[in-house]
């Protein structure tokens, strides 16, 4: 058997040429191909959650959404961006920021708004939002969890089209 496993790896040793190609689904229509997770990236936000396949977007947004605890956490909220230089880029130029306020997440071309709150801790909320952005709608389930000491801002979406791995947003300092 240990002969069997030395001359397995003996024969995978090459270079995998299909690792060097990254995804191209951003999980947001609109928004750049240029939005993948970085590679070998800490995985340290709680990114556990398992959706509910029995449960459905809310038709409309729930009563009192975007304040008390039906609102995006205030650590979350603020000014994120996937590549730093977006951070200070021109608004219409900074094409991988993202913005966060109580209740609504907005991209370079769609925004999201907060429709029903899943689950929700001061440096995460798993929720529906409500799409649209170039003259589409859609609904879309996501998680926001905060790493790194709250310089990073880990997204994972849920549901048809989601990318396979969160994506990592560093905060914009103002």
């Amino acid at each position: 058997m240990l002969a069997t496993i030395l001359l397995l790896a003996a024969c995978g040793g090459g270079h995998d040429e299909k690792q060097e190609t990254a995804p191209e689904n951003t999980s947001i229509p609109g928004e750049p191909a240029s939005a993948v997770p970085a590679e070998g990236a800490p995985a340290d936000a709680d990114l556990s959650y398992t959706p509910d396949a029995s449960a459905k977007p809310p038709a409309k947004p729930d009563a009192g959404i975007g304040t008390g605890d039906k609102a995006i956490p205030a650590a979350i909220q603020g000014r994120w961006a996937l590549k730093e230089e977006d951070c200070t880029a021109r608004p219409g130029t900074d094409l991988t920021a993202l913005v966060i306020d109580a209740k609504t997440l907005r991209f370079f071309e769609s925004a999201g708004d907060l429709a029903h709150v899943r689950e929700r801790g001061a440096n995460r909320i798993v929720a529906d939002y409500k799409f649209s952005g170039e003259g589409e709608t859609w609904d879309r389930l996501m998680l926001l969890g905060l790493a790194d000491g709250g310089k990073t801002l880990v997204r994972r979406d849920y549901g048809e089209g989601a990318a396979a791995e969160p994506l990592r947003y560093r905060r914009c300092v103002a």
